[in-house]
């Protein structure tokens, strides 16, 4: 088929949920609520980590990077979804669209090796406490983190570049309410098995790669606790992996999910919702899981909320003065 005679795709209609207007202003309003929990949640860890000496750990540095790509994926998606929801034509020009898709599938992959960093992060900690701060020393975690995201970017190369220069020549309806891999390449105009085949190895070894590290890690881990003699020491070292257990099980369900089987049928609607948990909920859940099961955090935050309730005080009794 000879591509060049068609009119090439300038822009794509986002379809969204596709409800009546009084769910779209439901879910407008929950998905707002969640929107802004998340950033006001995870830039307040942001926050904390940096301004308090006794968050000054990898894992703290871990937790606040992890933050960081929460919001930047979270805003990367949301905002646009938000302000479609009562847009008439519900449109995101190509380039917007590839742009959306890049920055969603780098962040999000560098959040799955961040995971796998923090798991590995807990296996030095607890299997080889002594020589923790000489192996995740300051330079160690920079390398790490710059490693994720190298490793990341590396991991969607081949697709990006394989579907970059596909034709889209119409229709430009994407059954989704952002620019997923799998819905944007349904309307390409070419054979797109290949483009397939690397999305689907990509996704699956990113995914099921840092999973196996992590599943590494804590197998050591486990093994680690189980032999110290105490009950209330095997509850205190296994206390500190908590946290990221819950956030590594959110992630990786969903995730696995949507990207990693080779046909994605008709479950688009089921795939939407589970990119919901994805891009909303778990962002949203994060700070809260971070902070409600660890001691450091939660006097770090009480300490803060008191410093600003003195400061309001000062300021009400300095203007009473004046």
């Amino acid at each position: 088929m000879d591509h060049r005679n068609k009119t090439r795709v300038t822009e794509f209609i986002l379809l969204g949920f596709q409800n009546e207007k009084e769910v779209e202003i439901l879910l407008f309003s929950a998905f707002l609520l969640m929107y802004m929990t998340s950033l006001i949640g995870n830039t307040m860890i942001i926050l904390l980590v940096c301004g308090d000496y006794r968050l000054h750990s990898p894992m703290y540095f871990f937790v606040a990077n992890l933050s960081f790509l929460e919001v930047a994926i979270t805003s990367t998606v949301v905002s646009k979804m938000l302000a479609n929801t009562f847009s008439l034509t519900k449109a995101i020009s190509f380039v917007g669209c590839l742009t959306q898709s890049f920055f969603y599938f780098l962040l999000g992959s560098t959040e799955f090796f961040i995971l796998a960093v923090m798991s590995f992060d807990r296996y030095i900690a607890i299997c080889n406490p002594l020589r923790y701060a000489i192996i995740m020393n300051k330079q160690t975690c920079i390398l790490l983190l710059l490693g994720s995201y190298v490793g990341a970017f590396l991991s969607i190369l081949a697709s990006s570049i394989l579907t970059a220069p596909l034709p889209f020549c119409g229709p430009n309806i994407i059954n989704h309410f952002f620019c997923d891999s799998g819905p944007v390449l349904k309307l390409v105009c070419a054979d797109i098995s290949l483009a397939e085949l690397a999305d689907f190895i990509s996704s699956a070894m990113l995914l099921l790669g840092s999973l196996l590290l992590t599943g590494v890690s804590y197998m050591y881990i486990i093994i680690t606790i189980l032999r110290i003699p105490t009950v209330q020491g095997r509850q205190k070292a296994f206390s500190t992996c908590v946290s990221h257990i819950t956030v590594v099980t959110l992630y990786y369900g969903s995730s696995i999910f949507i990207y990693v089987r080779p046909k994605k049928g008709n479950v688009m609607d089921v795939n939407k919702f589970a990119t919901v948990l994805n891009t909303i909920v778990t962002p949203m859940l994060n700070p809260f899981i971070y902070s409600l099961r660890n001691e450091k955090v939660k006097e770090s935050l009480r300490d803060a909320f008191n410093k600003c309730v003195g400061m309001v005080k000062n300021s009400r009794s300095s203007r009473s003065e004046k």
